[in-house]
């Protein structure tokens, strides 16, 4: 039984955040305006206090699944108020669905990130090229694990694929379904450790966490008829403690990951197109028509690949227009939070 926060993740660089009049919880599940917090002495039913909940601005001052909390454990009961959230070490974050320009935090305080995809006909090199800058950008370790090899006719052929975007990144090829097809994960978990995973829908996340578990820890579906795809199955996040003492972090699978940052981190995903670039004759080159780019010539030999070469502009793009979005949206918020304290003093000012 769990007894000690390091068990659920708790790390010197959250001690030193620790606050003597508060209890100390993790964010295992969130629902509508409340949350199931782990901690020492067992779980216990959070929600906001009124300060807090008045003084949040936007999503990314919430609790996420993942965010260590400061809070009063109410007597008596298994309920508990949440007073802040510790600072982060890391976090896997996405622009919202829809319209809205505002980040939504998908998991918190993560070490490793278990970027998951299919080895069916849903596999999609550039759609892995995506996860893999948000995962760089997350602060984690990013890894690969490729799913269902059972379902593909020639897997080492998608791995190589694979492999020639993951520089220095380890890769898995599992069947989670098979008895021990997941031993090679098994064997690099470690008591304390905070693992994400991420992916699409019925990429086979939560098939892969019960095998991790070793029993039927989250529900599963199938694969569809007609697309090859998997059932999406897993409808929330979710902080899970597997056997081994690791945290696992299953999240629902994303139809589209839309960037929220990143810009600091392509470099890094595209390591191979940057260290081209440095060879340009011209610092500023543009990689079009500019005589002695390294890029064109790359491109031109085929030792750099037209369709990476494609995405890397399209993030490039991407990122640069969410910049200027998120720049915006950051402006309207400053607006309004001096508006509201202008209204809280002139109505202290009238009583």
């Amino acid at each position: 039984m769990i007894t000690t926060l390091e068990q659920y993740g708790y790390q010197p660089f959250f001690a030193e955040q620790h606050k003597e009049q508060y209890d100390v919880g993790r964010i295992a599940l969130e629902h509508t305006h409340l949350y199931r917090i782990y901690s020492e002495d067992g779980e216990w039913l959070g929600e906001l206090s009124g300060k807090y909940r008045y003084e949040a601005v936007t999503r990314e001052d919430y609790p996420a699944v993942g965010d260590w909390v400061w809070m009063t454990k109410l007597p008596g009961e298994r309920k508990a108020i949440i007073h802040g959230v510790y600072s982060r070490k890391s976090k896997f974050s996405r622009k919202v669905a829809g319209q809205t320009t505002e980040e939504q935090i998908v998991a918190a305080n993560i070490d490793r990130v278990f970027l998951v995809m299919a080895l069916n006909r849903d596999f999609n090199v550039r759609r892995l090229e995506r996860y893999l800058l948000t995962a760089y950008d997350s602060g984690a370790m990013p890894e690969i694990v490729l799913t269902k090899k059972d379902l593909c006719d020639d897997p080492d052929a998608l791995l190589r694929e694979v492999e020639a975007i993951a520089f220095g990144i380890p890769i898995y090829t599992v069947n989670s379904l098979e008895e021990n097809g997941t031993a090679a994960i098994a064997d690099t978990l470690s008591p304390g450790e905070t693992i994400a995973l991420m992916g699409s829908s019925g990429a086979g996340k939560s098939t892969l966490l019960n095998s991790l578990y070793g029993e039927q820890r989250q529900k599963t579906g199938g694969v569809r008829e007609g697309d090859d795809r998997g059932k999406h199955t897993t409808t929330h996040r979710e902080l899970v403690v597997l056997p081994s003492g690791a945290i696992i972090i299953d999240t629902p699978g994303m139809r589209e990951l839309q960037l929220w940052e990143g810009s600091g981190a392509i470099d890094v995903a595209f390591q191979d197109i940057d260290t081209l670039a440095a060879s340009c004759r011209f610092s500023n080159c543009g990689h079009r028509k500019e005589p002695g780019c390294a890029i064109q010539a790359a491109l031109a030999d085929g030792s750099l690949d037209r369709g990476r070469f494609s995405s890397y502009l399209k993030l490039q793009k991407e990122l640069a227009y969410m910049e200027r979005k998120a720049d915006a949206a950051a402006a309207r918020v400053e607006k309004d939070r001096w508006k509201k304290i202008h209204k809280d003093m002139k109505a202290r000012g009238n009583r």
